[in-house]
């Protein structure tokens, strides 16, 4: 039976809870806000651990609105104390339930370097000031929450929530956790793009549904003692065999009638009769499925259990693998994992918002501000994204360090011209502080906007971790017309003098598509443009599940033509990332001769952080490839482990930098290449006794400029989306 592209009821199809509620100016932070709107108290208290921004880049203002708009009354209490209950009675006990997320960031990313040293500073707190939320923010929030009022129902969600649903590994402690889930001991969790499932919850609950009955929200994960009755199971194992047996063949997988690309989910069949007729080049795909023993809506998965995979990281590896598979919310099963007797039961993943849905979540009535109790405190994530509009959501890169996917999913949701444009206006209008200048038009990246599969059925099979990687799939249509429109419209708007794209673009899918590269040259680059090449050597980029050096050269030169013909003079500036699982000392060493042969001095660095959830942090762990069939023997990848390799990696990134040179001339008569050691033309570092010299104030600048991104598990080259992707520290110059 033919996978069918899965619906949704409408977001806004229930009407107002309360009908006469008005929009509040702020959703209110305590006792004397919510006595100036006349309330005796809040249905949903939402408790985050950023600082209040009542901007659609911020989790939580989204989701307060959004519940707003539904009729509910809201509150926020915003990086509460946590050293007692007393602050997370602020608002009085919600009639309905405490909300909780750490923030637009995991909370130990946002406080701990890649090396595990404290941050000093927090790019979502006013001032910049760090230490304003405890490490693992989550548990401690839901905690206190439970202390302040017994009884009332406790629902995390959020970024740090969404990538520890499961059993993940956790780098700050170097061990296997528990689900958040039972660690929060929380009533229910929501993962990915919430919407769908909070509304779908508070109405329930409001109209009197107990939470602890409300156990089949997709995009939620809950508790359980066994799993719902008519529910058939499949032993992972039976799908992915960790061992040296093949596996047998997976009955749910369609079969198509010719040679088959990336898992089987889609390929094309010019030799068949139906294909009569098609035009030159034309493309038929045709779907034989085998006839399935389950009805997949009706069949869950069941991991290895927390302590196996806790003991064992080849399990851990392997439950990697099947979990990230049942990631597309038109083919994905229920999943379910052991934990002490316990199930850990998740529902499938949300369905995707509608373009219509998008733009009524975008236009809701944000002050775009933050809020006035900060004073004149600058807040640096919002000042980086506040003249910046979200275009759309999730990401079908796949880049196995990111957790974007994971998140929000790789079908793109995306909201329509017509709304974008009138977000355009309402900044030129009432943005404080606006010249002009719109700082950014993205999401996740720059470039898939209305970028889909050629056919919804296609793609609702699917089960391709990327639609870009090894190659661009020939179902995936590349056509940025839309986007250029879109540029077009937007800098055409009266008072608008510049549009740029700040978002990372996905060079490998823009070479698709000269056009939108020229329009990008052309008129939105503000003298640099970065993207993420990641690395040039085929082990490393393999385990990224990035390009090869060819598209980037591609694009380099599309971009230095297109500048030409501009008669401007911009930058391509590159980033790359130390020490990620497959990456060798040697081919740091080729990155880093590359770097030096075409003049590139990195300021800050990016060693990869293995975040919660990431395919590459199940490599990190395991030693073992999951992009691959996981067993005993199966290929074992190179890990950069330990802090001296670590700081290697990253010294070969900063060659240049005087403070390395011991380091790197040990590795480098190490390796056996001293030759690399000296004065002359090829080498990549001075010999001993070499007085470094002292930078010029215009070389300063220039280096500063040519900075990566600061340390992180996802990529920071963009602005946040809503609630994935972090901002990057501020530059000091």
């Amino acid at each position: 039976m033919q996978t069918r592209v899965k619906t949704a009821p409408g977001l806004f199809g229930r009407g107002r809870f309360r009908p006469g509620l008005e929009a509040a100016p702020f959703l209110p932070t305590c006792r004397a806000e919510m006595d100036a709107l006349g309330w005796d108290r809040c249905d949903v208290v939402l408790v985050t651990g950023d600082a209040y921004v009542d901007h659609p880049s911020f989790g939580m203002a989204l989701v307060g609105r959004l519940l707003e708009a539904q009729g509910f009354r809201v509150g926020i209490l915003s990086q509460p104390a946590w050293d007692s209950a007393e602050p997370f009675r602020e608002l009085g006990r919600p009639g309905l339930y405490f909300g909780v997320t750490g923030g637009n960031m995991d909370s130990m990313v946002n406080r701990y370097t890649s090396e595990r040293k404290l941050r000093s500073d927090d790019a979502y707190t006013a001032g910049g000031e760090g230490g304003r939320r405890p490490d693992r923010s989550v548990i401690v929030y839901a905690n206190r929450c439970r202390e302040a009022f017994k009884g009332v129902p406790v629902v995390i969600g959020g970024i740090e929530a969404s990538l520890r649903r499961i059993a993940h590994f956790d780098y700050w402690s170097e061990k296997t956790r528990r689900s958040i889930l039972l660690d929060a001991k929380a009533d229910l969790l929501v993962y990915g793009n919430a919407e769908r499932a909070l509304v779908e919850l508070t109405w329930r609950m409001a109209l009197g549904e107990a939470i602890s009955d409300i156990v089949d929200l997709r995009g939620t994960a809950v508790a359980r003692s066994a799993p719902p009755d008519g529910f058939g199971r499949i032993d992972s194992t039976e799908l992915d065999t960790p061992g040296t047996v093949e596996p047998p063949l997976d009955p749910y997988q369609a079969e198509v009638t010719a040679a088959r690309t990336g898992d089987g989910a889609c390929a094309k069949a010019p030799d068949s009769p139906a294909a009569e007729g098609l035009p030159p080049g034309g493309t038929l795909v045709e779907f034989v499925p085998r006839r399935a023993r389950l009805d997949r809506d009706r069949t869950f998965i069941e991991l290895p259990p927390y302590e196996a995979v806790a003991q064992d990281p080849v399990l851990y590896a392997h439950a990697s693998r099947v979990f990230h598979r049942e990631s597309n919310p038109h083919n994905a099963r229920a999943i379910a994992q052991r934990h002490a007797g316990r199930l850990v039961w998740l529902n499938p993943p949300p369905i995707p918002l509608t373009t219509a849905e998008m733009d009524a979540v975008y236009e809701l009535p944000y002050a775009r501000v933050p809020h006035p109790s900060y004073g004149q405190a600058r807040i640096p994530a919002y000042e980086m994204i506040r003249f910046s509009i979200t275009i759309q959501r999730g990401c079908f890169g796949g880049c196995t360090f990111c957790s974007i996917t994971e998140h929000e999913g790789r079908i793109i949701q995306n909201r329509s011209e017509a709304s974008i444009l009138r977000e355009v206006e309402r900044v030129r209008d009432e943005q404080p502080g606006f010249t002009g200048v719109i700082s950014d038009l993205g999401g996740p990246t720059a470039n898939m906007y209305r970028i889909a599969c050629k056919s919804p059925e296609i793609e609702a099979s699917c089960r391709r971790p990327s639609c870009v990687y090894p190659g661009v799939c020939e179902n995936l249509a590349t056509d940025h017309s839309a986007l250029i429109s879109l540029y077009r419209k937007a800098r055409a708007v009266p008072g608008i003098k510049k549009v740029l794209i700040a978002s990372g673009v996905r060079y490998d899918l823009a070479v698709e598509d000269p056009r939108y590269v020229q329009e990008l040259v052309t008129h939105h680059v503000g003298g640099y443009l970065k993207i993420a090449p990641e690395h040039l050597q085929d082990g490393p980029l393999s385990k990224m599940m990035k390009p090869g050096m060819g598209a980037y050269d591609r694009f380099k030169a599309l971009f230095e033509r297109y500048s030409r013909q501009a008669g401007k003079k911009q930058y391509l500036i590159p980033y790359f990332i130390a020490a990620h699982p497959g990456t060798t000392d040697e081919d740091m060493l080729e990155l880093a001769l590359w770097l030096k042969h075409n003049g590139f001095k990195a300021d800050q660095v990016q060693a990869f952080l293995p975040s919660p959830m990431a395919t590459a942090t199940a490599m990190y762990h395991s030693g073992k490839n999951p992009l691959a069939k996981v067993t005993r023997d199966s290929e074992e990848v190179v890990i950069p482990k330990g802090a001296t390799q670590r700081r290697l990696h990253k010294a070969f990134l900063r060659y240049h930098d005087p403070e390395n040179w011991p380091l790197l001339r040990q590795a480098l008569t190490r390796m056996g290449r001293p030759d690399l050691i000296g004065r002359h033309e090829g080498a990549l570092i001075p010999p001993p006794g070499t007085r470094p010299p002292e930078p010029t104030r215009r070389a300063q600048r220039f280096m500063t400029q040519r900075t990566g991104p600061p340390e992180a598990a996802t990529r920071r080259n963009s602005k946040p989306p809503r609630s994935t992707k972090p901002p990057p520290k501020r530059r000091r110059r």
